[in-house]
């Protein structure tokens, strides 16, 4: 068995995605996910999929290839890897949060973490944004298997 790692990538949709075809695809990458002993999350907003990924190294490399093959994601991105000590989503064989927007200005001084994962220069803005995100979404949502 090969140590544990994490990655996250982004990536755009290539077609629309209806809340259906997600929950579709959430069902049968829990259960495959689980099969492998990865967990992570996922979250999508506007055409975007950010994903974090955990569990064994080769599994999980394995899982990001299959999924940069897939004809449904254009543009990834790999923002994230490594050998962490331990699993941030270690109850979720597949966290899900569908993001929403507002169509109000942000306030002055406020960061949108998602974006800020496109935009960012830097890996260390990359890290802090997917860091922000898992706990943002460990704190608000309920473990689901």
């Amino acid at each position: 068995m090969s140590g544990l790692y994490s990655l996250v990538y982004s990536s755009n949709a290539t077609g629309s995605v209806s809340e259906t075809e997600l929950r579709e695809l959430l069902d049968v990458s829990r259960r495959a996910n689980g099969r492998a002993g990865i967990t992570g999350l996922l979250l999508y907003r506007n055409g975007r999929f950010v994903q974090f990924l955990e569990g064994p190294e080769d599994d999980v490399r394995a899982l990001y290839r299959r999924i940069s093959a897939d004809p449904r994601h254009g543009g990834i991105r790999l923002l994230v890897d490594g050998h962490p000590q331990s699993r941030t989503f270690q109850d979720w064989s597949m966290g899900y949060e569908p993001l929403a927007t507002s169509d109000e200005p942000l306030p002055p001084g406020f960061r949108d973490s998602f974006d800020d994962i496109d935009n960012a220069d830097d890996s260390d803005a990359v890290v802090r944004a997917t860091r922000e995100l898992s706990i943002w979404f460990r704190h608000r949502a309920r473990p689901v298997d």
